[in-house]
């Protein structure tokens, strides 16, 4: 059966901001959170950006849900074995109620420290290298290795939770997908992206499959539409636009294409329809992903939960 969880952004609340969120996510029937691990907001407007692994710190304490990133890049801005430390500490608070979701990343966060942005088959190659990396340090044995990425010495990881923290990979293109396939605990994406699931099977991926979508709950719809095109405009940019811009002010000056009425348009649940929304987390569900986490837009979050606790989870069972 599938189950839905709340996905936390970072980009777009500070950390109270964030635990009061997944308490109340907690109280209005979500089973599980995710939370987004970024050093920019896609655009200024959304105006936030805490440091993921303190917030997970206070989350832990404040409910008792399973929390996932969604997703950290282990491969650039921070060095896979520095990563690995912060995961498993967290498997450790969290007590097998954590997960950590990886990805290639984006310019966005990443070109921070100078380095070079790889192009997206090199940027596999070093998250493949790094869940290497990651999982012989989950062993708890000294562990040094030289790759073609990353170097470890004599490293070793002291505190770990019972068992090894689970490892699920992103993808939103074939190549990425069949890594995860290849490597990962688990597969995450964005959206119902039945094909993507599909592929990831048959290149023989294997444990829990998950997606996000985002909704803006308002009682007024067009409002809600305004409420995207000034907040996340950047989810309607096309390709690879998001793994490639570096700054904020790029995405502002993308986004100048988007429009209210492309918003109002398209996919997204927007103001307070329950068929709506309960419509969008169903076709998630019925391509056949296990969890599928829902992210709200704009400020009325208590309306948002009193929402989906009365009129849109008890719908889906």
């Amino acid at each position: 059966m599938t189950s839905y969880g709340y996905f936390l952004a970072s980009e777009d609340h500070g950390p109270r901001a964030l635990v009061g969120q997944a308490r109340a996510a907690e109280s209005a029937g979500f089973r599980s959170l995710w939370i987004s691990d970024h050093y920019h907001p896609w655009l200024d407007a959304q105006g936030n950006s805490p440091f993921v692994w303190t917030t997970i710190g206070a989350l832990a304490q404040a409910t008792e849900l399973p929390v996932a990133t969604a997703v950290t890049c282990p491969s650039v801005r921070v060095h896979p074995a520095v990563t690995a430390q912060a995961a498993a500490t967290c498997g450790a608070l969290l007590q097998g109620r954590f997960r950590l979701g990886v990805g290639t990343g984006e310019a966005l966060n990443e070109h921070i420290l100078g380095d070079a942005w790889p192009e997206a088959s090199v940027r596999l190659e070093m998250l493949e290298e790094a869940v290497e990396v990651i999982r012989a340090l989950f062993t708890g044995k000294r562990i040094s290795h030289r790759g073609r990425h990353y170097t470890v010495e004599n490293a070793r990881l002291y505190t770990l939770p019972d068992e090894p923290v689970p490892i699920d990979v992103s993808g939103y293109a074939p190549a990425a997908t069949e890594l995860a396939a290849r490597i990962g605990d688990g597969f995450v994406t964005m959206g119902p992206e039945g094909d993507l699931l599909r592929r990831f099977r048959s290149a023989g991926g294997s444990g829990p499959t998950g997606c996000a979508i985002k909704v803006c709950y308002d009682t007024d719809r067009d409002r809600a539409a305004r409420t995207v095109l000034q907040r996340w405009p950047n989810l309607f940019l096309p390709g690879e636009l998001a793994a490639l811009l570096p700054e904020p002010k790029h995405f502002e000056q993308a986004t100048q294409l988007v429009t209210e009425q492309q918003i109002a348009g398209g996919s997204m649940p927007l103001g307070d329809d329950p068929e709506e929304h309960i419509r969008a987390l169903a076709e998630c569900r019925d391509a056949g992903f296990d969890e599928v986490y829902v992210s709200q837009i704009g400020p009325d979050l208590d309306g948002f939960f009193d929402f989906y606790r009365t009129r849109v989870l008890p719908a889906l069972g």
